[in-house]
């Protein structure tokens, strides 16, 4: 069940950080978005997450791996519902920001989740499913996007998020406890 919670939420991140740029031509013409704005909101997602990761994994380390990977997803999926309800670019953009903020959180609490409990001799393979898993959710996300904005609209790539999120919160909750190192 921390293999489930853990790629759930680290699935959904990775996700979206790829499903977005399947949706740019629509969002576009959506929001009568410029070039400038279609870049900030397909990478200013990116560069939140990656400006913020450190962070993220201290914060994990200092309050609680859980409890931070949960604040994350949380964060995470109330950004997925700004960016879903988005009426102009500039919200779509400040959601995007606020969903790496929550990507920051998840991410590293994710696989710190995995490996506070497993035991080194299951660590790996708990690793490994971690990793394929979530790479699957990497690269579906093109696909994913394409389906949802064929069949329902752009938004739905951000909505999708937020009953994954319940699921990996509810298990989080459920079955993953915490664990913390104040020293690291």
């Amino acid at each position: 069940m921390v293999v489930l919670a853990a790629t759930l939420g680290s699935g959904m991140a990775l996700l979206d950080g790829s499903v977005v740029t399947v949706a740019l031509r629509s969002i576009g013409t959506d929001l009568d978005a410029s070039l400038a704005e279609l870049q900030w909101i397909n990478n200013g997602y990116l560069l939140t997450l990656a400006s913020l990761i450190l962070l993220g994994g201290s914060l994990g380390d200092r309050f609680g791996r859980r409890r931070v990977f949960v604040v994350g997803v949380v964060w995470f999926a109330s950004a997925s519902l700004l960016c879903g309800l988005a009426p102009n670019p500039e919200v779509l953009i400040v959601a995007r920001l606020l969903q790496g903020i929550g990507s920051a959180l998840l991410t590293p609490g994710s696989l710190a989740m995995i490996q506070g409990a497993f035991a080194p001799g299951d660590r790996g393979r708990a690793i490994g499913a971690w990793s394929g898993l979530a790479s699957i959710a990497a690269a579906t996300g093109p696909f994913v996007g394409g389906v949802l904005i064929d069949y329902a609209s752009w938004r739905w790539i951000f909505l999708i998020n937020l009953p994954i999120a319940l699921v990996s919160v509810v298990v989080a909750l459920r079955s993953v406890p915490e664990s913390s190192d104040p020293e690291a």
